[in-house]
């Protein structure tokens, strides 16, 4: 929805940075815009505030919720007291604003925002666990003299922030604290080493810069204005593991088509026109199905990325969808020359490497939205982590759960289901010690630490290259499943759908993700997720029949959101080999071993390996960000 940014800082005059914050974020606020700045007491106003202070508040307005004067930020509580400058949307703010209007509060506007600051004036903290919805906000309470930052349940809205011995400042993107003389452009190299090793960002708190951090999700950080430096986050919800629920089979497909479709209503409410991403899968064509389901009237709009490659290809699927929900369907079709063209852009949106090619065709639907004039999608984002649907990533991990459970006839037919070795393989780790794991990988030529990775430059660098992988215990596919959710994949897909959406000034909202039924669909019976058939996402087929077309929720050849990486890397092969001949800003990577392996890739000799794009991706991003090691 918005972009926000801010300092806490001794008594200085730090015009210059807000001004340049208010430039770096104007994509995620085109409409509107505030400041606050607060001494001896609080001042707003649109233009830069002169004068010394000790904390700056910004805001930048996507204009979404009441699109009138009375919506505008950084807005303030009737008694003074309060002031927020909010990036998000409530989904339940009709429902809250009920609540609270008994309770005696009084509205002036139809805004979100306002129900958000009378419920923490209500319910202090104690309101997050209210809400429903995705936000990144901070509240300043001139009475406790304390500053809060908060972040939803799953970082669907970005926060960064970084602190040195007196002051402290945050941002929705990271460029902003960049221009900070506090904020060094260092690396980190553990989580350098993450990336380029395992395709994994977006972990916990820190980031790829060792001096910015980003508040986890479901956290909150309480910054006291005398001594902000000191703030540490703090949790506020949980994602949890319980015994399964003791549901038949059809009782939870009635609950979780319920749940869904209770989500998509509330994820329509807005005062301009939404539409959504369709990649003719189950979730997106769920999603769209849902929306004409509610809204019959509804003038629909989606946009889907068509690959060049017909072998993963989708595109009868979408115009399968597309005509059954009565929807304008939009197209786009980009190109590897493309793609070259925009990286220096898109790496620039993205302010972190990201992990394929895939992210570009992702931009470029948000793009296709921007220009038929929509301005809030919805999109299947985490479906995929709550249903087990990535085939076969979790596949080993129910054969793991049934051979704990000692169900060894159940076990056998799950392996004969999955019918590759490499997932037994996978499974059979979770049964070996470390130190066979590690050997493991030697004989099978997957090095924890490959020729091309620089061993020594992480030694001298001090990193930790110990990858927590986890034990698994007889629940051990929803364990993976809580994994993905909330330290691995979902993390990261919820950054690249942010910048990317922001980039073009729209707000992209994933209606799977809320407390209620990434909770229920987490506690159901692993057995309703993975059908004893090896049907995925079992429990969502059946709760969409009626809604979504049957050959849609019979399909077993779901491709994935992918580009044909390889084919386009192959056809920009110079263009390739001179990134790899010139890795210097990425001391981390060995260029000889490297251009080997992308030379054995080329001739056939290795397979295909996305680590080539990583490469890639890490050195043009240390360019542009003039990173230091």
């Amino acid at each position: 929805m918005c972009g926000i940014a801010g300092l806490v800082f001794r008594q200085t005059d730090h015009l210059n940075w807000g001004s340049d914050a208010f430039n770096q974020l104007h994509h995620r606020g085109p409409d509107d815009h505030g400041w606050l700045t607060y001494g001896d007491s609080a001042e707003r106003g649109r233009q830069p505030l002169a004068g010394s202070s000790r904390l700056l508040l910004l805001h930048r307005r996507l204009s979404i919720l009441d699109l009138s004067e009375a919506g505008w930020q950084p807005m303030q509580s009737p008694d003074g007291r309060l002031h927020i400058a909010f990036n998000g949307e409530i989904y339940n703010f009709l429902e809250l604003r009920q609540e609270l209007k008994q309770l005696g509060h009084r509205f002036a506007s139809d805004s979100d925002t306002e129900v958000l600051l009378a419920a923490w004036a209500q319910w202090g903290t104690d309101c997050l666990n209210r809400l429903v919805g995705m936000f990144a906000f901070a509240l300043l309470d001139v009475q406790g003299q304390t500053l809060h930052l908060v972040r939803d349940f799953f970082g669907i809205k970005p926060l960064y922030y970084a602190a040195w011995n007196d002051g402290l400042a945050f941002a929705s993107e990271i460029p902003p604290l960049l221009e900070l003389p506090q904020v060094s452009r260092r690396g980190n190299p553990e989580r350098l080493f993450s990336y380029l090793r395992f395709g994994l960002t977006d972990n916990g708190g820190e980031t790829l810069f060792a001096d910015i951090r980003q508040l986890p999700a479901a956290h909150y950080l309480r910054v006291d204005l005398k001594t902000p430096q000191s703030a540490q986050p703090k949790r506020y919800w949980s994602l949890t593991l319980q015994a399964p629920l003791e549901l038949s089979f059809q009782q939870a497909a009635e609950q979780v088509r319920e749940t869904f479709l209770e989500n998509v209503r509330l994820h329509l409410r807005s005062d301009v026109p939404v539409g959504a991403a369709l990649s003719g899968g189950i979730d997106s064509s769920a999603i769209v199905m849902a929306m004409r389901h509610l809204e019959p009237d509804l003038e629909l709009h989606t946009f889907s990325y068509i690959p060049e490659q017909a072998d993963i290809s989708e595109e009868r699927w979408i115009d399968l969808v597309g005509g059954a929900a009565k929807a304008q369907v939009h197209k786009v079709q980009p190109t590897a020359q493309e793609l070259v063209a925009d990286l220096d852009h898109l790496v620039r949106v993205q302010g972190e490497p990201f992990g394929s090619t895939s992210i570009y065709a992702q931009h470029r639907v948000f793009g296709l939205a921007r220009q038929a004039g929509i301005k809030v999608m919805l999109d299947g984002q985490g479906a995929d982590e709550l249903l087990a649907g990535y085939f076969p990533h979790y596949n080993p991990h129910r054969l793991v759960s049934l051979l704990k459970q000692g169900r060894l006839s159940k076990a056998l037919a799950a392996a004969r289901q999955m019918g590759d070795s490499e997932g037994l393989k996978k499974a059979a780790r979770f049964f070996l010690p470390e130190a066979l794991t590690r050997l493991a990988r030697r004989l099978t030529g997957k090095e924890y630490l490959p020729e091309w990775l620089n061993e020594h430059w992480f030694e001298a660098q001090g990193a930790n290259l110990t990858l927590e992988v986890g034990s698994r215990g007889s629940q051990a596919m929803r364990e993976e499943l809580l994994d993905t959710l909330t330290r691995t994949s979902v993390p990261m897909l919820l950054r690249y759908e942010d910048r990317n959406s922001m980039a073009h000034s729209i707000e992209s909202r994933v209606p799977f993700l809320t407390p209620k039924l990434t909770q229920l669909l987490l506690n159901l019976p692993e057995e309703y997720l993975i059908a004893p058939d090896g049907t995925t996402k079992s429990v969502f087929r059946a709760a969409m029949r009626g809604i979504v077309p049957d050959a849609v929720l019979d399909r077993k050849d779901k491709i994935g959101f992918q580009t044909p990486e390889q084919r386009w890397l192959e056809t920009l092969a110079p263009w390739v080999e001179a990134h790899l001949g010139d890795l210097g800003a990425v001391p981390a990577i060995n260029p000889a071993p490297a251009r080997a392996e992308w030379q054995a890739i080329r001739s056939g000799q290795k397979p295909f390996s996305p680590r080539v794009w990583r490469w890639i991706n890490a050195a043009v991003w240390a360019k542009s960000f003039n990173l230091t090691w």
